[in-house]
């Protein structure tokens, strides 16, 4: 017997399975060891296709800092307290930084989130901007792209001289990985601009995602390739992306040319976080990691996607996702009202949400596969999302009633299983 534990919210839920039963999906990242400020700092020094901060900003100059919001971990606080020694070294004041988070759609950060993510030191002391993506107030309009989106972004992003953009790189479902123009779109785009990228997501004339649209898929990607249209517009003056382990902590910085930078981290996490498995098999157990990655039902979605990938049609998947915030989005359940994920695609078709999407990728997957979700929604909410609830690891599994062998994935999002392909 072998004993795990799974991320739940802030602690974890133990599980001793038989190590003939399960296998268990993924890479012990933790024994890296964080990188030391000493090792950004070299990073930061031999930027990718870039030259260093120090040769593109001068003595003078005002920056705007773009960083990632409560809902994904990124090493911010080392990152910045880096940076802005770096800026101000460099001659720029203090009182000529400001920080900006890139909530997109989601809620805006909490004094103490911000204080979690920046480290008090920097709270305290650099200006600090929150994003509201619903406040026309707070936009310009930088033109169209060539595929005729408006693009609308918070004007912060053309007040100041130089914008630094931070993230995390991960796998995400339809844009393919995290990080890089995130930052900017959907990060810092307002919320009719948001919508016209991520509804590159589905095909309408034929129905379902569009071809090219996927986990770990960049090129050729039409959500991809319009965010980077308008990240584009804003010319970013350099990009910082982390990889972090499962105690947010970094183990890699990708930095220097907004765009260069970022795919070379893609390539990278691509490499490192895929995991080759023999067959799907009809039971995945998927922690989303604890938090931040369960705070809420529409980010522990991410793991769900990672599970379906090593699961069989008809299988059963059990999500361990405490959502201390519920489900991301006040109007998310309003979509399960359709009978079905086709109707729901038919519903976007006229009246697309960006949310929409996820609820209709969620429930796509309810319909193939039986999901035993383990959390502290309100169970009434958790069947009409047409999943099924569960109190206890032990009971979602008891009712799943599934002998055959399983995966265990301990950090849902973080690694993409690839069933290798038989001749």
């Amino acid at each position: 017997m072998t004993e795990l534990q799974l991320g739940y919210g802030d602690g974890s839920v133990t599980f001793d399975f038989p190590d003939d039963r399960y296998q268990v999906l993924t890479r012990n990242d933790a024994s890296q060891p964080a990188l030391t400020d000493v090792q950004i700092g070299e990073a930061l020094s031999a930027p990718i296709a870039s030259p260093p901060l120090e040769d593109l900003i001068s003595t003078g100059d005002s920056v705007l800092l773009v960083v990632s919001d409560a809902t994904r971990a990124t090493a911010s606080g080392q990152i910045l307290n880096l940076l802005i020694r770096r800026l101000i070294q460099t001659g720029v004041s203090p009182a000529d930084v400001a920080i900006i988070f890139a909530t997109g759609i989601h809620r805006r950060v909490t004094a103490a989130e911000k204080i979690q993510l920046l480290t008090p030191f920097i709270a305290q002391r650099v200006k600090i901007i929150d994003h509201d993506a619903r406040d026309s107030s707070q936009m310009i309009t930088l033109g169209q792209t060539d595929r005729g989106t408006t693009v609308e972004v918070n004007r912060a992003l053309k007040a100041y001289d130089h914008t630094v953009i931070t993230g995390g790189l991960g796998f995400h479902y339809f844009a393919g990985f995290t990080g890089g123009r995130k930052s900017i779109c959907p990060g810092l785009a307002s919320a009719n601009t948001i919508e016209a990228t991520h509804m590159l997501a589905l095909d309408f004339d034929r129905g379902g995602r569009r071809a090219g649209v996927g986990t770990a898929l960049l090129d050729g990607n039409a959500v991809h390739e319009e965010c980077e249209r308008i990240a584009a517009l804003v010319e970013p003056r350099f990009g910082i992306n982390t990889v972090v382990n499962e105690h947010g902590q970094a183990t890699g910085v990708f930095a220097g040319d907004w765009r260069e930078a970022h795919h070379a981290g893609c390539r990278d996490y691509l490499a490192k976080h895929s995991l080759p498995i023999e067959q799907k098999r009809g039971l995945v157990i998927v922690s989303c990691g604890g938090w931040p990655y369960d705070i809420n039902l529409i980010q522990a979605h991410k793991a769900l996607e990672m599970a379906s990938h090593a699961c069989n049609d008809g299988g059963a998947i059990v999500l361990l996702a405490e959502c201390r915030d519920g489900l991301g989005q006040p109007q998310f359940l309003k979509w399960f009202d359709e009978k079905d994920a086709a109707a729901l695609e038919s519903r976007l078709r006229e009246a697309y949400e960006v949310n929409g999407q996820t609820a209709w990728s969620l429930l796509s997957k309810a319909e193939r596969y039986r999901i035993y979700l383990v959390s502290s929604l309100p169970e009434e909410e958790v069947v009409r999302m047409r999943m099924r609830p569960a109190n206890t690891l032990q009971e979602a599994l008891s009712e799943a009633g599934e002998t055959a062998p399983g995966y265990i994935m301990p950090h849902g999002a973080r690694f993409l299983p690839v069933a290798e392909a038989r001749p």
